[in-house]
């Protein structure tokens, strides 16, 4: 999957670049990424890729023909995939936006804004979608990318192992179950009897009833999502009955 970025700041994607699975799929071929300045596009003394907003306004807004430049430079590179940029405007990314991206191993192009924000005149004219990872303010689009890049390649075929991928939270249309590890006592706190039981079809009734509670204590809107995919069982709606859902 090739992925490229339009970025003032390179090295911070150095966190996925050279840290954990992301880093491990890059070395076995699973991904790729190759960083853009937009400052390699102006020729002032000063590389300015930013000024100051007409009407007014606090801080500067990052020019059009800098980031139009850098995208079309992308482009005659041989990478003609979606252009998405980050904005709290834009829509929220959830799992199914993460697999569709995932399963279509398609070229994607980031633009990581800075500043108070982007010329809309290049937004509107090359852009494709623009995603959010939550309601508040960052200081660039770089984080954004990166949320937007872990969660993708660690979907890619190979990236982790099958199971590992079909068990985490989102995947099953609830939140994860509690995790537990030796020792079984661990500050006198143990760890539930049922783990240790070595009778599987209890164990994963108590999972699945573990991600039901979490789900619908913290984030039930997901318990009516879920419920609307058909992914609930009769036992599972008896089960969420005491939390009037």
């Amino acid at each position: 999957m090739r992925v490229d970025a339009v970025t003032l700041f390179e090295p911070m994607f150095s966190a996925i670049t050279e840290n954990g699975i992301t880093s491990r799929a890059l070395k076995n071929g699973l991904w790729s990424l190759k960083c853009w300045s937009p400052r390699d596009f102006v020729h002032d003394a000063h590389r300015t890729v930013d000024d100051r907003p007409f009407g007014g306004g606090p801080g500067m807004i990052m020019k059009a023909e800098p980031l139009a430049l850098a995208v079309e430079a992308v482009r005659a590179d041989g990478n003609h995939g979606k252009v998405i940029s980050f904005s709290p405007t834009g829509k929220k990314l959830d799992d199914d936006d993460v697999k569709a991206f995932a399963e279509s191993n398609q070229p994607l192009v980031f633009v990581c804004g800075r500043y108070e924000g982007i010329d809309q005149r290049f937004l509107d004219s090359f852009v494709d979608e623009t995603y959010s990872i939550g309601d508040y303010v960052l200081s660039g689009g770089e984080l954004p990318a990166m949320v937007m890049l872990d969660a993708i390649v660690r979907r890619l075929p190979g990236a982790i192992k099958d199971l590992s991928a079909s068990d985490e939270s989102f995947s099953t249309g609830l939140l994860d179950a509690p995790h537990y590890t030796r020792p079984e006592v661990w500050r006198g706190k143990e760890i539930p009897d049922v783990l240790i039981s070595g009778h599987h079809k209890n164990i994963d009734a108590w999972t699945r009833q573990q991600a039901l509670q979490i789900t619908a204590t913290t984030r039930p809107e997901m318990i009516k999502i879920a419920r609307s995919k058909k992914l609930l069982s009769k036992s599972d709606e008896k089960f969420l009955e005491q939390f009037c859902i």
